[in-house]
């Protein structure tokens, strides 16, 4: 059955390139509701913003969704990936600025406050896309996204960086059962030194810190206290890579495969595979697919393995 959050809870803190402090408040929908953020500090416009693909402006840096009066919010991945990953379908989410809070740079304290206010279920089946066909995007340098027929939803990804403290990092994994909650929700968001440089002088990533990103200086980390993980990149970009994807408005059944893949371009593979109906169909989910999904089976005991 489609879900909803138990109660209501609210993050505060700063938007990661905006820099600017923001409240955000989610709280429980009804069926059929999807994943919808209102804008609380707008005038005279629509201050809706459904979190859909369709609406998504490809971006490298983050994900931003938009509506017909171009009112927008920004950095919705690690947001949606918590959602996603918790099996939370329905939540209206107030934000009283252009941009969700970075918190920690992952999706951790999104996860514990959801895996806490607990979940409703809803009286309406919950809907799940079923990729049938390969459908893949290219990208700049040899970059790639693809989503491929599976029965549950696998995310597989690999990175190269010049950087030795990152360098190339591969890994793969099936998200049902709770592992998006014990694998990947705790990972940060990774930036090399001189990128930040670049991003500060553009006047971008202005609440960036070393408190709320992994940063990288050719083979030194210099962020305190290090990594979270070994492979701490790599399991990021999957993290996002499920926070993007949940933007198709229900959960995926396949195989997303990304080859040093980013936010537009992952954008640009939904609106691919939404363009060949041929590639994908409609299923209800009985207890056996429901089983497949990411946010089946995560328990307060999950939370015992993440950072």
């Amino acid at each position: 059955m489609q879900t909803t959050i138990k109660q209501t809870v609210t993050f505060t803190g700063v938007g990661l390139h905006s820099g600017k402090p923001a409240t955000l408040t989610v709280r429980p929908a009804s069926a059929w509701h999807g994943i919808v953020f209102r804008r609380t500090d707008v005038d005279g416009v629509d201050p809706f913003v459904p979190a859909l693909w369709n609406q998504v402006s490809q971006e490298p840096l983050n994900t931003r969704v938009f509506n017909s009066d171009e009112v927008s919010v920004s950095t919705i991945e690690h947001l949606m990936a918590a959602l996603a990953g918790t099996g939370i379908h329905n939540v209206l989410i107030d934000i009283d600025g252009p941009e969700v809070p970075i918190l920690d740079g992952s999706a951790a304290p999104f996860v514990r406050a959801f895996v806490a206010a607990g979940l409703t279920r809803l009286d309406a089946p919950l809907r799940a896309i079923e990729i049938l066909e390969d459908v893949t995007v290219d990208g700049p340098g040899g970059s790639l996204a693809r989503l491929s027929p599976a029965t549950s939803l696998q995310i597989a990804f690999s990175i190269d960086f010049a950087d030795k403290a990152i360098g190339q990092q591969t890994k793969a994994l099936s998200l049902a059962n709770g592992t998006f909650v014990r694998e990947l929700c705790d990972s940060r968001t990774f930036c090399r030194k001189s990128d930040v440089d670049a991003m500060h002088a553009r006047g971008l990533a202005l609440g960036g810190t070393l408190q709320n990103a992994v940063v990288v200086d050719g083979d030194i980390i210099l962020t305190p206290g290090g990594l979270r993980h070994a492979d701490e990149a790599v399991r990021h970009k999957m993290l996002d890579a499920l926070g993007d994807l949940a933007t198709a408005g229900a959960p995926i059944l396949g195989r997303y495969t990304g080859v040093r893949a980013g936010h537009a371009l992952t954008n640009r593979l939904l609106r691919a595979l939404f363009d060949r109906p041929q590639a994908w169909r409609w299923v209800t989910c009985d207890a056996t697919v429901a089983a497949r999904l990411p946010g089946c089976g995560v328990c307060p005991d999950d939370l015992l393995q993440v950072a």
